[in-house]
């Protein structure tokens, strides 16, 4: 379904792009941590490729994308050895790397969606996946760096767009008007939640009748 919504060429430029803006977000919270040469390397490849192998294990597309194509492998190494020797000057870009995590936010999450239904699973199965593809790098950086999983603390609103934009494309592919126009709307549509509530700081719901003056736990 997904290679008949895009050119293979645009996807695969595109699945780069985001594989490497995640990669970096894995390296530099790698820096924040003082780890080493190899551990920054390996932050930027479960960032980058955790989610999709996840996905791709639990359809049983094996072996995954990650290992099938050398420059899935090769292009969060890249971005790795770019944080290594120039962590200030792409800690000074910041934002705009969270501008690109936000639309690679969109693209893993819609790319998820499809390949997982691609493979015969239900609709809601399939945004599950898509979701989990989108997150799922994240949440083992976060494990592995000794962090609160940004998953289970949704600052900023992190997951919450994900699941919108799977939950568009599952809606879509339902109502059988699944196209590259319905695609890219559910793609925006998560790039313009996520950078909304990086702007406006929104967060998904505490608990019912939590008093905001408790202070949070660390």
């Amino acid at each position: 379904m997904l290679h008949d919504l895009f050119p293979p060429g645009i996807q695969h430029a595109l699945d780069l792009a985001g594989i490497f803006v995640f990669a970096l977000a894995g390296a530099l919270l790698a820096v924040r941590k003082n780890f080493d040469v190899f551990g920054i390397a390996v932050l930027a490849l479960v960032t980058a490729l955790g989610g999709g192998l996840f996905r791709d294990l639990c359809i049983g597309a094996v072996p995954p994308a990650a290992f099938g194509e050398l420059s899935f492998f090769v292009t969060p190494l890249l971005a790795a050895a770019l944080v290594f020797f120039l962590h200030p000057e792409v800690q000074r870009i910041n934002r705009a790397i969270n501008v690109c995590d936000a639309a690679g936010l969109g693209l893993f999450c819609v790319s998820g969606t499809t390949k997982a239904y691609e493979y015969g699973l239900g609709l809601t199965s399939s945004a599950a996946l898509g979701v989990a593809t989108a997150v799922g790098g994240g949440v083992l950086r976060d494990v592995i760096a000794n962090e609160v999983p940004s998953l289970l603390r949704d600052r900023e609103m992190y997951a919450v767009p994900a699941v919108v934009g799977a939950s568009m494309v599952a809606l879509f592919i339902s109502f059988d008007v699944i196209n590259p126009l319905t695609t890219a709307l559910a793609t925006v549509t998560t790039f313009v939640l996520r950078i909304l509530a990086m702007q406006f700081h929104w967060r998904a719901p505490l608990a019912w009748n939590r008093r905001s003056s408790v202070a949070e736990e660390p």
